[in-house]
């Protein structure tokens, strides 16, 4: 059996014959004519060894920073390469913003490529080229960008224009190519549908080493497969996105319930609305939960100053089990039609049966509201509190089972300490397309529940990460227990026969598409969907 060091020693010799690498801290791909850099750097293996969730290290052998859709290609026909009937040796994941929770674009035996900014933001020489920057057509009403451009770069091209995405995610600084490869999810996907609805083109990099273009006519195996196909099939590299008129101003609301029913009540009645006409309906639908006092001033601290906090005790209707409510819904409008929102608004709240005296207001710019959560990012950095561990648990939980969840979750598991945010809103199943692989539950609405907890070192037990954990098993444990059928989203899991049961009847096709687009197992190792099949994993067999 060999060690660990010699296993990666072996592949290493094995990436430097089959690619022509070089040694150095920035060694190129010179025999492949990548115009890019293929780095060894310690700080660009660090990097890439680590994401947000902090929970697992696994540094690759190199990282590349590709100039275009040919670097990528030309790495991956490498990767993929036989010699003497053996394979190239390596694994190459895809790394966008680094926002995955459980080590999905890490690779410890091959290249990891970094595919945020690319070029634009790595080079270090002034003759390198870079990936091609946006290009906005503004009467198609759509935007091609690189698939490793960020969200919130996405939107400050289009801007310019007058234009803006239909569909978002709450955090900006993530990739086009990695919210993609999942789904993309936020308020507005009731109305428009998840990101990867929003689509409709890609070109995509398959683990055959093959630049394809792709969309509903043009080779629609490949382009629903790769959307939501948590990057199993090939690489994004570009991605035609449909374009809205932007709005300029958003009302901004937020309301209270203590009771779950009313709230889930009014939140199915608020995304039934999604056919109306936009002066009939919010852009925009979320909630989350607060099972402790500490949270309600976090709370409403977004919209004014915390020197007056509010105590749940001050509500009329006391908390049923402890737990509060939140309804977070929006308005966006033209600076022109502002005299026109506040009836707007008021014909809407009237429907719906949150505690009076708890409505809470605020008017801002659309692009401080699309971005609201990185503000929040700047403050939890300056204390310290952003790069720590992050167990976050991300469920889509059928419309039909929500009341035995809440009962046996927020109002049981829980307790009464939380550790961050948690995530509470509807979606309506008919929009999203059942030809893509993401999987979602079998009720025409469906909750996603996201506990979005961060784990301290603050010698507090229940914030610790093994308790955090711990507790996201407990809660998994329960829903299968109660026969509750979730559906993870940003799934996790370690096995073949888990992964089976999460996509249910969409596996065979899975499969079917993975030994059709990536044969060799080269792709997204980490998500340990499909075990590689590379030199390095004959060796530990001998």
């Amino acid at each position: 059996m060999m060690t660990t060091k010699l296993l990666l020693a072996f592949a290493f010799c094995r990436l430097i014959a089959t690619v022509g690498l070089h040694m150095g801290p920035t060694a190129e791909l010179p025999r492949l004519g990548i115009d890019g850099l293929l780095s060894v750097d310690p700080s660009d293996v660090q990097i890439a060894s680590v994401d947000f969730g902090l929970m697992r290290r696994n540094p690759p052998l190199a990282v590349l920073h590709p100039a275009s859709a040919d670097d990528v290609a030309r790495l991956i026909r490498a990767a993929a390469a036989e010699e003497e009937g053996e394979y190239g040796g390596f694994t190459v994941s895809a790394r966008g913003h680094g926002h995955s929770i459980n080590g999905q674009t890490q690779t410890g035996n091959g290249v990891v490529i970094e595919m945020n900014g690319g070029g634009r933001r790595h080079r270090r020489g002034g003759d390198r080229s870079a990936p091609p920057q946006p290009v906005v057509a503004e009467k198609e009403k759509f935007v091609d960008v690189w698939g490793g451009e960020l969200w919130i770069d996405v939107l400050k091209s289009t801007l310019g224009y007058g234009l803006a995405p239909r569909s978002w995610t709450d955090y900006l600084y993530l990739s086009v190519g990695g919210t993609l490869s999942n789904g993309g999810i936020s308020g507005q996907a009731f109305n428009h549908g998840p990101q990867i609805s929003n689509v409709h083109e890609l070109d995509v990099v398959t683990g055959n080493g093959e630049i394809i273009k792709c969309s509903n006519e043009e080779n629609p195996d490949l382009f629903h497969a790769v959307l939501g196909g948590l990057g199993q099939f090939g690489i994004i590299t570009r991605a035609r996105i449909l374009l809205e008129p932007a709005p300029q101003r958003v009302r901004w609301i937020r309301v209270l319930y203590s009771n779950f029913e009313a709230f889930t009540k009014d939140q199915e009645w608020l995304i039934s609305l999604h056919a109306k006409p936009e002066n009939e309906k919010f852009d925009y639908v979320e909630g989350f939960v607060i099972v402790d006092e500490a949270l309600i001033n976090n709370w409403r601290s977004s919209f004014f100053s915390p020197a007056n906090p509010v105590k749940i005790s001050s509500f009329n209707n006391k908390p049923d089990g402890g737990v509060l409510y939140c309804l977070e819904i929006t308005k966006n409008y033209h600076e022109t039609a502002s005299p026109t929102v506040d009836q707007e608004v008021e014909a809407l709240l009237k429907e719906l049966d949150y505690i009076p005296e708890s409505v809470f207001t605020t008017d801002l710019a659309y692009v401080d509201f699309l971005d609201r959560v990185h503000k929040a990012e700047l403050k939890l950095r300056s204390k310290g509190l952003w790069d720590v561990p992050h167990p976050w648990l991300n469920l889509f939980v059928p419309k039909s089972r929500i009341a035995d969840f809440d009962r046996g979750i927020f109002k049981g598991i829980l307790g009464n300490n939380t550790s961050g945010p948690i995530l509470i809103y509807p979606m309506n199943k008919h929009k999203w397309d059942p030809r893509s692989s993401a999987v979602v539950p079998e009720d025409d609405v469906f909750y996603l529940v996201a506990l979005l907890r961060s784990a301290l070192d603050n010698g507090e037990p229940t914030q610790s990460l093994e308790y955090l954990s711990d507790q996201n098993h407990q809660i998994l444990a329960f829903c299968a227990k109660e026969g509750i059928k979730v559906k993870q989203y940003l799934p996790h899991y370690t096995t073949e026969r888990e992964w089976a049961e999460h996509f249910g009847d969409k596996w065979p096709e899975f499969q079917q598409r993975k030994m059709k687009f990536d044969p060799r197992h080269i792709l997204a190792t980490g998500q340990r969907i499909f075990p590689p099949f590379t030199t390095v994993n004959a060796a530990v067999s001998r």
